[in-house]
């Protein structure tokens, strides 16, 4: 017992956090408990164990066959591995030592915020509650959504410092057999030092170099993970990150919010055709402008091209340069947004508006149609909150804008056929980017392009789920 004791004073030597609490029963023995006072509650440490091995009647009966029976934690392991009592410490755990004997009870402190409303995935309709850092209360807030012994949760500790929780969330009877053994395969094969984020994890198991499109989900909302639990995908949960990952995403996936699923379908359907729309106009728009104006003039109405004639005079650039000028300040305005504090936002906003927009057009660097034509792509951008799509999204655009200016409308068609190889050739844990445009599958196109109604709405994937019935068919 005592050299256990000493191992743990060494490892942990300049950790001040550590409490060594030596019981004396008699001359002869002694009881040691140990814990972590940063990530130990001390109410919980006293309740569940200092008192019962402190009280006098307790002692008298206390063996080591009997030990466990005086503990009064609601979560107590037998620890058998000398080698295990250090993860247990680090993950709030009380040790209980006496003879060769060694337990632990968990005495977790409340480290983590409370359930608080959604900031990013906003909706009017639906429920308000988000995931927190804390991993046993965001399995929670999924279990209190689907209330079923099929909810299966498998557990990783990946991170040879860390040793982050991962948990890894399907419904057996309904996720695809093969999407599960692949997640798991890449899940094993992650040899790391730490974890801090559910991102890292993503970065890792998608090879975050392969794609400049996610092929994972980042979701902060309970009902969404259940959501997509139901269509057979897989859930994972990490602690200390308020988002989980959904696996596998497509593209069609980050065009359609979850607050569509809280509108009727008839309404909401003119807009899932209109952020399609919106993604194309993002890219193609400056492009296309450029295109017309400096290769196929003949193509606008004599006093729009007189008026935009006008307009660029006494302009020192070329149309090119203007509009990549134009782009990147823009891309310089929303970084900075997005980095500042949101009370600077509205500053930044009349920033950029009065003195980027207004005076430098009326300076002569650029002209007014420049600034519509960037502030159509901007606002276009600004419609898809996940910023790897944005990112793509910028990606592309300057291929659309650099072709067309080379090769005109004939470089733009080039540029967007180069654009469906590229998605059309990625894939989503061996599943099409694209799907189920290319290759077109009916149900999930009306799960995701298209909304029908619930009572229509019967069948799942047969590429995600192995059951593909959600409701009887009439």
């Amino acid at each position: 017992m005592n050299k256990i004791v000493k191992k743990i004073k060494n490892e942990f030597n300049l950790n001040p956090d550590l409490v060594i609490k030596e019981i004396k029963l008699n001359i002869f023995k002694s009881i040691y408990v140990i814990f972590l006072e940063t990530l130990s509650g001390s109410d919980k440490v006293n309740d569940y164990v200092l008192k019962p091995l402190t009280n006098r009647f307790n002692q008298i009966h206390l063996n080591k066959n009997n030990l466990n029976n005086f503990l009064a934690g609601p979560n107590q392991v037998t620890i058998n591995n000398n080698d295990k009592i250090e993860f247990y410490l680090t993950n709030g755990f009380t040790i209980v030592i006496y003879d060769n004997l060694i337990y632990g009870i968990e005495t977790k402190a409340d480290l983590t915020r409370s359930i608080a409303p959604n900031e990013v995935q906003t909706a009017i309709n639906g429920p308000k509650d988000a995931f927190t850092e804390n991993y046993q209360i965001n399995i929670g807030l999924i279990k209190r959504r689907i209330k079923s012994h099929n909810l299966k949760i498998e557990n990783y500790f990946i991170g040879r410092l860390t040793n982050t929780c991962v948990g890894l969330l399907y419904i057996d009877n309904i996720t695809n057999q093969k999407l599960i053994t692949e997640v798991k395969k890449r899940l094993s094969q992650i040899d790391i030092d730490g974890i801090v984020d559910s991102s890292s994890i993503s970065f890792l198991i998608e090879n975050e170099n392969k794609s400049l499109f996610p092929t994972i989900k980042y979701s902060e909302r309970p009902d969404d993970a259940v959501i997509e639990l139901l269509r057979g995908k897989i859930v994972l949960v990490v602690d200390t990150s308020p988002f989980v990952l959904i696996i596998p995403a497509f593209f069609i996936d980050f065009l359609n919010p979850i607050s569509d699923n809280y509108t009727k379908s008839n309404n909401i359907n003119f807009l899932k055709v209109l952020r399609l729309a919106i993604f194309f106009i993002g890219i193609i728009t400056p492009a296309f402008f450029n295109a017309l104006l400096c290769y196929n003039p003949e193509s606008i109405p004599m006093d729009l091209l007189i008026n935009f004639t006008i307009q660029r005079e006494g302009v020192p650039f070329p149309l090119i340069v203007e509009t990549i000028l134009m782009l990147i300040v823009c891309d310089i305005l929303k970084e900075s947004d997005l980095r500042f504090p949101s009370s600077f936002g509205s500053s930044i906003s009349i920033l950029g508006a009065i003195i980027l927009g207004q005076a430098s057009v009326e300076a002569g660097l650029v002209s007014p149609i420049i600034i519509i034509v960037v502030a159509i792509t901007f606002i276009a951008s600004l419609t898809f909150t996940d910023l790897e799509i944005a990112n793509s999204m910028r990606y592309f655009t300057f291929i659309f804008l650099f072709t067309s200016a080379i090769l005109g409308l004939y470089g733009l068609f080039i540029a967007f056929i180069y654009f469906l190889i590229y998605i059309c050739s990625i894939d989503s844990f061996n599943i099409p980017y694209f799907y189920p445009i290319a290759p077109f599958n009916k149900t999930y196109f009306k799960n995701t392009v298209f909304k029908t109604s619930i009572k229509k709405d019967y069948k799942r994937s047969k590429v995600l789920s192995k059951n593909i019935y959600k409701q009887g068919e009439n």
